[in-house]
């Protein structure tokens, strides 16, 4: 990798994170990410027409729809996101550096997910049902019977999960693939929110017509989860590193391919228990959430996304230097074959 091209991506996640911080999620007008929830809000209606018609060949239309559905809107956001970078990069490489982190931004939501943490936690100081109420806006489960250490539970899961999907695979992505990368996987990922259920949700049925987008979101978030885990571990220090043998048993507790190793790395990175009623339970032997545990993962995260970047930062350098001595020894080579010829 040249030494400019590596500027222009490290500089770019900087500006990003920055932006994200500073200024947080751009108007709705203007957001990507609300774009392609709208393409999918009205191609999920379809899908519904299709997922809820005659059962005679029902499930493998709605599947085919589903994925149809799914592969163009996929296909417009790669061709719209790499037409925008192959204009970005005409540019100096400082002035690319800079429009692309303006573009990665709507990507990445840690400044989002943090704050909407953080108000559970305020609300269930008012008291539970204000708690209840502010975790709806995080969570599709049924907050209804929730006890207060569940709705906390559920915000520290939601925050270790959501820091893979907002942070860490959209960043993964744009490392490997650039800004197509980023923007095709946050379209993969809005997808399996919003159609990616294992039956009925909301009186839609996901079952099959959803099934494309969820599996493909399991694939794109199977390399970034696991990257996620050892970054909670490591950023929780020996507590972590000490526990990180059971973070593939915990893992496994959850229906889940990938979601469970964040979360299991954060209630190991914690030792708090983290449960799903009926579902799941990580780290039982853990002590119950406390107010002082959700501001502890919140810091956690932020410590994990500092390793991420120095890491980040470490594995550029190091290709740069790879790149460098691959254009020598080739220099060579050629110089050594033009001199042994006669």
């Amino acid at each position: 990798m040249p030494f400019a091209h590596a500027m222009v991506v490290l500089i770019a996640v900087l500006l990003a994170l920055a932006v994200d911080h500073r200024l947080g999620e751009p108007p709705v007008r203007w957001h990507p990410v609300v774009w392609m929830g709208k393409y999918l809000q009205r191609a999920g209606d379809w899908l519904q027409t299709v997922a809820q018609a005659e059962p005679q060949a029902r499930d493998l239309r709605a599947f085919a729809s589903g994925a149809a559905a799914w592969l163009a809107g996929a296909f417009a956001v790669f061709a719209a996101s790499a037409l925008l970078e192959q204009i970005v990069l005409l540019l100096p490489w400082w002035g690319a550096a800079v429009v692309l982190g303006f573009l990665l931004k709507p990507m990445l939501a840690w400044a989002m997910l943090k704050s909407e943490v953080r108000a559970v936690e305020a609300a269930l100081a008012q008291g539970l049902e204000s708690g209840r109420e502010r975790l709806r806006w995080l969570v599709s489960r049924d907050v209804q019977a929730l006890n207060e250490t569940q709705v906390r539970e559920s915000a520290i899961e939601t925050l270790a999960e959501n820091f893979n999907d907002s942070v860490v695979a959209p960043l993964f992505w744009f490392v490997v693939l650039g800004l197509p990368g980023a923007a095709v996987y946050r379209f993969a990922n809005t997808a399996d929110a919003m159609w990616g259920y294992p039956g009925t949700y909301n009186g839609g049925n996901w079952a099959w017509a959803g099934k494309w987008a969820a599996r493909v979101d399991d694939a794109l978030n199977w390399i970034p989860a696991r990257i996620t885990a050892l970054l909670l571990l490591l950023a929780s220090g020996l507590q972590g590193l000490r526990r990180a043998p059971q973070m593939r048993t915990e893992a496994a507790h959850t229906p889940s391919p990938n979601s469970g190793w964040p979360m299991a790395a954060m209630a190991l990175a914690l030792d708090v228990g983290l449960r799903k009623p009926g579902v799941y339970v990580l780290n039982a032997s853990g002590v119950s959430a406390r107010p002082v545990h959700t501001q502890a993962a919140v810091r956690t995260g932020n410590r994990a996304l500092m390793l991420l970047l120095a890491l980040m930062g470490g594995a550029l350098l190091v290709a740069t230097a790879w790149h460098s001595i691959a254009i020598v020894f080739t220099d060579l080579g050629a110089s050594a074959s033009g001199r042994l010829r006669p």
